[in-house]
């Protein structure tokens, strides 16, 4: 439910004296009867502003407009906040080199395009004896990548896996 579908307006609002804003700015406590009256002088609504308030505050607005101007707020903000992405590479620990260079520029796209990247090397079966090399194998990653990423978190061992994430850099405005 959003916040908009939440708000009282006109007889659902339940307190019994209530604080009237005017539409031309005067302001006053009430009782509830007399604010709705107000409203219907003015061809408006009553709409519950802030609820929470003692006494609570009511505005009269048109209630049309007013959600209207909600909903392009709470667009305007989804809008503005990017959700990150997680993006996983998988090694192993004996990875050649031009494998490596391939995944170490696909996170490199990654990184650039705002998304974390979680780089793990999978040990299996007697592969468990070459953590050594594992561990190698991402410190070079992060050390080629440190130019564009941060370490969210220093590589460790997770069951038969060896994890890092990268995080890109905050982009100055």
């Amino acid at each position: 439910m959003a916040k908009a579908d939440k708000v009282r307006v006109n007889r659902e609002i339940r307190s019994d004296t209530v604080r009237v804003v005017q539409p031309d700015g005067e302001h006053n406590v009430v009782d509830l009867d007399t604010a709705l009256e107000r409203a219907r002088e003015h061809e408006l609504d009553l709409v519950e502003i802030a609820p929470e308030a003692d006494p609570p505050v009511c505005k009269i607005i048109d209630y049309g407009k007013y959600r209207y101007k909600q909903q392009k707020q709470e667009k305007r903000q989804r809008k503005r906040s990017k959700s990150m992405q997680m993006k996983e590479l998988r090694f192993r620990p004996r990875t050649d080199d031009h494998d490596y260079e391939f995944k170490k520029n696909h996170a490199r796209d990654f990184l650039e395009n705002g998304n974390k990247v979680k780089a793990y090397v999978q040990f299996r079966g007697r592969d468990i004896i070459y953590k050594d090399q594992g561990m190698d194998l991402l410190r070079r990653l992060i050390e080629d990548l440190q130019d564009l990423a941060r370490i969210d978190q220093a590589p460790q061992m997770e069951n038969r896996r060896m994890t890092t994430i990268l995080a890109p850099h905050k982009k100055k405005k």
